[in-house]
């Protein structure tokens, strides 16, 4: 097992978690629903499956596209969530 390769993955996506829209997304359901322990069950299940799926499609889709497409298209999805998710909270505020 490759140890470097875990302690880089763990380190790279703790980091990249913090203060993101995920984060954000699991403080606004504990204040909404009041239920710590249950978001904490369903929200780290929802990114373990999310990262085997990225797992699985990554090394799928990386043996046929080069790297600096994947990245532009990993940075328009992100562009697009976040406008979507800005939609949302003006939407909310105007109703």
């Amino acid at each position: 097992m490759k140890w470097q390769v875990i302690l880089l993955a763990f380190t790279t996506l703790f980091l990249a978690e913090l203060g993101d829209k995920t984060q954000l997304a699991v403080f606004t359901l504990v204040t909404k629903c009041q239920a710590p322990l249950e978001v904490f069950l369903g929200s780290t299940l929802a990114l373990a499956a999310v990262t085997l799926i990225g797992v699985f499609f990554g090394d799928l889709i990386s043996r046929y596209i080069p790297p600096f497409y994947l990245k532009l298209g990993a940075a328009f999805l992100f562009i697009g969530i976040g406008a979507f998710m800005l939609w949302q909270a003006i939407a909310e505020i105007s109703a």
